[in-house]
């Protein structure tokens, strides 16, 4: 054991790649196997982790300790199965991933940023890493060492499930966004080498570029669906933004879903290999999609062992397997020794794995620092959300005579109705990805919502406020509002359940607008929570005195009132067209046929 203190792969003096190198040179095939096995935190134990030489444990989506659990105890999760690879023959750690996509939103009390359709209509690549930033120290406040973000999908159909998880329909803009990754990772130095991963320190988390390549421009928003584009196009629409976060030492990139002009990506040798790997210069790792090898068929077959043998030859490093790590395991021992893997194949994925675990220092800090237990859910954080949230509102109409603005509205109002269920739901204001996979209705986590905030910022004033969910002809008749704020728009979802080919507002969202605007004849505010674009008919966009696009704001609901009352400017101008009905879409503003409601780009000032 004292021989063991004084060789190279220990010592953090030592350059990264001597150290690769040297602990490379001192593992058995089983080893190297295993530290390209990633296995679901449900099914991991510390002795699987050090008996196998596991490389990476996960949270799938919304899998936690136990309901409600604090970052406290996730920590305390994490840390019991560090011990186990910290106790393998080589000490070599494992990192934690989880889906912190807005905030480390799997973990109650933490801070909920908008999702990246909002951050997108804000067009501010700072405040984006600020927000990096923030989420990696509440992320490793968890214990967790590695966000499965950002999704840099460049978003061509809102039809897509995962539109919300894309800063926009424009290469350009989505480039700009990739600022995420240095908050999350820290800035690398300038001789920092191109394609690289790189980790500042302990207050910050490995980032995960996703989905590798396309995904947002599937035939028809088809989630895992088809990319039907020539390279040329692949290349200036999609791939762009994946070089700028190489270019800012990016730890890993993800494998989408979905096929290339009929190819699956997870078994895309040339895109995996020849593109990223060798063109662009990635020295990360490739990692799988969720049980991706469970879902596709290679050409010679339908059974897991050539999944396994297709992915890893394409250029996988580090498969997501999640539960069935034993079959995984012997099916890739079989295929190594077999002679259909070669060693030079996995030696290469072993040698990223490690490169990227060096580069974090999780050879130096394995275990989670409570220190910083004390800054989630912090107010700095929050007032950071709030930030987010009032420079990603769209104003999209305000006053029926553009010489009269309905917007700020007047604080000091005798009365004002709230109506709609997203003006008092936390959970449908966060969406998606939030305290479960596919996101909840109710008080999931630590947070305000827009009625909490509209009372906030009336205060002691005067003024009646009275919120009801679905108001009737009969409840609103003769009360004599002020004006009415309506929130209407999606219930949280994730992936291929968000997939939508109608677009039409749930909750007969237009009816409850024209309700209250048209038929009850009460000056109307509009507020629109959701992941994109819905069918706006014009008849309900003539009724509204003011329309907003809130998106899906997260947990600080002060964000909107903040603008519709008149304390800050309208900032946030549209990430995506919003088309006039579905047969228009997939919409190109560069097409000539372009002739949306509201181009991309659009937003009003209250003060024009």
């Amino acid at each position: 054991m004292a021989d063991m203190m004084n060789v190279v792969y220990k010592n953090a003096n030592e350059p990264i790649e001597a150290r690769v190198k040297d602990l490379l040179s001192r593992m058995t095939l089983k080893e190297k196997l295993g530290q390209m096995t990633q296995i679901e935190r449900s099914v991991a134990t510390p002795a699987a982790i050090r008996d196998l030489c596991i490389g990476s444990v996960l949270s799938g989506g919304g899998s936690k300790p136990f309901n409600n659990a604090t970052s406290a105890d996730w920590a305390d999760m994490v840390d019991g199965l560090q011990k186990g690879a910290i106790d393998s023959r080589l000490g070599i750690p494992i990192f934690y991933g989880s889906d912190a996509v807005h905030g480390n939103n799997n973990v109650y009390g933490t801070t909920i940023f908008p999702h990246n359709v909002g951050l997108g209509a804000t067009r501010d690549p700072d405040l984006v890493e600020k927000i990096g930033a923030a989420t990696a120290l509440e992320t490793r406040a968890s214990g967790v060492q590695y966000a499965f973000a950002p999704c840099i999908a460049v978003c061509k159909d809102p039809r897509w499930g995962r539109c919300y998880e894309s800063y926009g329909e424009d290469t350009q803009l989505v480039r700009k966004m990739t600022s995420l990754v240095t908050g999350l990772q820290g800035k690398p130095p300038q001789d920092h080498p191109y394609g690289y991963p790189y980790v500042a320190g302990r207050n910050n988390v490995m980032a995960s570029a996703k989905h590798y390549v396309g995904d947002g421009g599937t035939d028809k928003g088809k989630n895992e669906g088809n990319t039907i584009i020539d390279y040329e196009n692949l290349e200036k629409i999609h791939m762009l933004p994946y070089q700028d976060c190489i270019s800012k030492g990016v730890c890993t990139v993800m494998a989408s879903y979905s096929s290339w002009n009929g190819t699956k990506l997870h078994s895309h040798r040339y895109l995996l290999t020849d593109i990223l790997k060798e063109k662009l210069g990635f020295k990360g790792i490739v990692i799988s999609d969720w049980e991706a090898l469970d879902r596709f068929h290679s050409p010679h077959g339908s059974n897991y062992r050539s999944a396994v043998l297709s992915a890893v030859n394409a250029g996988v490093d580090m498969v997501m397997v999640p539960f069935r790590y034993e079959l995984f395991l012997e099916d890739l021992s079989y295929l190594v020794e077999s002679g259909e893997i070669s060693m030079s194949r996995i030696d290469d994925a072993v040698e990223r794995i490690l490169r990227v675990k060096f580069a974090a220092k999780l050879f130096e800090y394995p275990m989670s620092d409570r220190s910083l237990l004390d800054i989630v859910g912090c107010k700095q954080h929050r007032e950071l959300a709030r930030e987010a949230v009032r420079k990603s509102l769209v104003l999209l109409k305000n006053g029926k005579d553009p010489r009269k603005p309905f917007l700020p509205l007047n604080k000091n109002a005798k009365k004002i109705l709230v109506a709609g269920k997203h003006a008092d739901d936390l959970g449908y204001q966060c969406g998606g990805w939030t305290a479960t996979w596919e996101g909840t209705s109710g008080r999931i986590t630590v947070g305000t919502t827009i009625l909490d905030a509209v009372k906030e910022a009336i205060g002691n004033n005067n003024t009646e406020v009275i919120y009801e969910e679905n108001p009737t002809t009969e409840s609103l008749s003769g009360q004599d509002f002020s004006y009415a704020i309506v929130a209407v728009g999606e219930a949280p979802y994730v992936e291929s359940g968000g997939d939508n080919s109608d677009l039409t507002i749930p909750f007969n969202g237009e009816e409850l607008l024209k309700l209250v605007a048209s038929e009850s004849g009460i000056p109307t505010l509009g507020i629109l929570i959701s992941g994109r674009p819905l069918v706006l008919e014009a008849s309900v966009v003539e009724a509204l005195d003011g329309l907003v696009a809130g998106w899906l704001p997260g947990s600080e609901g002060n964000g909107i009132t903040d603008v519709i009352f008149g304390d800050y400017e309208f900032h946030g101008k549209l990430p995506v067209s919003w088309f006039k009905s579905v047969d228009q879409l997939p919409m190109d503003s560069q097409q000539n046929l372009y002739d949306p409601l509201f181009p991309i780009g659009y937003g009003l000032k209250c003060k024009n």
